[in-house]
């Protein structure tokens, strides 16, 4: 076999194969985002990707939003509870010093890179480990709405654990699908508050 022919023939299989990916997107609907939510500059882009990596964001975006919800609204009960308990200074005088260092690198590193700032809130640059610890290190103010220390901490390193696949573009496995479904009704049992 000649180059020309071998080249030929990848290009022949390159061919076919998006062929059957258009197929397969087309018999199954659900499996890919509709590509008019990219806008059209990017629908070029997004079409050259491979179709299981595609199907994987799907699904995977599911589990984003979920996250997304979850830890905005934790973000939310711990800044209104810190500023009921504590006033507008809170975060200066009660959050542990590492999440402050922390956040303070997290806010340089984007001043260097000069993209858009991402908030003005500073609990915006917390990490999901760090919210625990705010919580933790300021349990009187909490104790009252959440259950007890032991099992936020179980239920947030959970979370935190599952957390990483989401955040890091990898796919959960069916079981860890299932413990993330678990640990989201164990946040909200956390939420009812102590049992008398």
């Amino acid at each position: 076999m000649n180059a020309h022919t071998i080249e030929l023939f990848i290009l022949k299989c390159a061919v076919v194969q998006s062929g059957v990916d258009a197929e397969n997107i087309s018999a199954n609907p659900g499996l890919t985002r509709d590509m008019g939510d990219w806008g059209d500059d990017l629908e070029p882009y997004i079409r050259q990707f491979e179709i299981t990596n595609r199907q994987n964001a799907v699904k995977m975006s599911h589990y984003y939003e979920i996250f997304y919800l979850l830890e905005n609204d934790i973000r939310r009960l711990i800044t209104e509870t810190m500023e009921a308990a504590h006033g507008k200074d809170w975060w200066n005088t009660r959050v542990p010093q590492g999440v402050l260092d922390e956040v303070k690198k997290n806010q340089s590193r984007e001043a260097q890179a000069a993209v858009t700032t991402r908030s003005d809130d500073k609990i915006d640059y917390t990490t999901f480990g760090q919210l625990g610890d705010i919580i933790r290190e300021n349990w009187s103010d909490f104790a009252g709405m959440l259950s007890n220390p032991s099992a936020v901490a179980r239920v947030l390193s959970g979370l935190n654990m599952l957390r990483g696949t989401i955040a890091h573009c990898g796919v959960l496995a069916d079981d860890e699908v299932d413990r993330l479904k678990l640990a989201i009704r164990d946040w909200f049992r956390v939420l009812e508050g102590p049992k008398r």
